[in-house]
């Protein structure tokens, strides 16, 4: 079952023109409006080169990668990293501080242990043991660099998405209401549970996959009592952070973080959450059997209900 955020029809008008790249094991899209055709492929093809780069930077796969570096250092050792690599670390430590360790890029080895020099880019480990995997937060932050990159280049109007499961609206493309997104309930491909119309909006998605499972970083369980979760994040004015020196608020790496915590937190937390943080809004497919339900049972937290599908 592979849960994602639904494209509708309207993204594959004449007017809006398509590119792909694969990257982080998956699919990436730009969906862009621009009356030079030329001109739109060029600013894509800058924006996938700049999504080749993080790859190398980020993945835990690569051993000479910031993360491969981080993950090979012994108590006591540091190395120094590429500012996007510190940024993208910056933003998942305040995620595990908000979800109180629900979502955890270390899963449980240790993350609080990593001592942070943001101006200097070094990463040193305090304690050994410590590994890190950014696949739950790396393709959101990706597609928030590769938005922004975008809108340097004028393209305003266009949808980036990685593997459908991080998804970044910007202004509108062919339906001046926005881009036209669903949730598809995983286990009934056929069953839609939500149609919305967004812009200046990211999407994550998560959940359980055949075979696979989610597993609570604090606990070792695995998640069981949710079939799939879908979070959205509204985009700031301002894509980068103002003079206070932090990180960038990267709406789409923090809704890819989100998702994966969501699978795990209490409803009530998760409403907390929302409430703290407003715009942020979660839809939470509930696994059939609770309370005697027969069928998954999609449930909204936050300001905006779903439409009728």
């Amino acid at each position: 079952m592979d849960v994602t955020v639904g494209i509708g029809r309207a993204v594959e008008s004449p007017v809006v023109r398509r590119f792909t790249h694969e990257a982080m094991a998956t699919i990436f899209e730009v969906h862009a409006v621009h009356d030079d055709g030329q001109y739109a492929a060029q600013a894509a093809q800058e924006a996938f080169a700049l999504l080749d780069r993080l790859e190398r930077e980020l993945s835990r796969f690569l051993p000479n990668s910031d993360i491969g570096r981080v993950n090979a250092l012994g108590e006591g050792d540091a190395t120094q990293v590429a500012p996007t690599t510190m940024e993208c670390l910056l933003i998942a430590r305040h995620l595990f501080d908000m979800t109180e360790g629900a979502f955890d890029i270390s899963i449980g080895t240790g993350l609080p242990s990593l001592e942070l020099d943001a101006d200097g880019c070094v990463v040193r480990v305090a304690a050994a043991g410590v590994r890190l995997d950014l696949g739950g937060i790396g393709k959101g932050y990706a597609v928030d660099l590769m938005a922004e990159l975008l809108e340097e280049w004028e393209l305003r109007r266009a949808l980036v998405h990685g593997g459908f499961s991080s998804v970044l609206a910007l202004d509108p493309g062919a339906d001046p209401a926005g881009w036209p997104l669903s949730f598809s309930d995983p286990a009934v491909p056929g069953r839609v549970l939500s149609r919305l119309t967004m812009r200046q909006t990211a999407f994550g998605a998560s959940g359980v996959r055949k075979g696979d499972h989610i597993v609570d970083p604090r606990t070792g369980a695995p998640a069981r009592d949710r079939r799939a979760a879908w979070v959205a994040v509204p985009r700031p004015p301002a894509a980068r952070a103002g003079d206070g020196g932090g990180p960038r608020l990267a709406p789409a790496a923090v809704a890819d973080a989100l998702t994966t915590a969501f699978m795990l937190l209490a409803p009530g937390a998760i409403e907390a959450l929302c409430a703290a943080n407003p715009g942020v809004e979660a839809w939470l497919l509930e696994a059939p059997g609770e309370g005697g339900r027969a069928e998954a049972v999609l449930r909204h937290l936050g300001g905006r209900g779903p439409a009728p599908a």
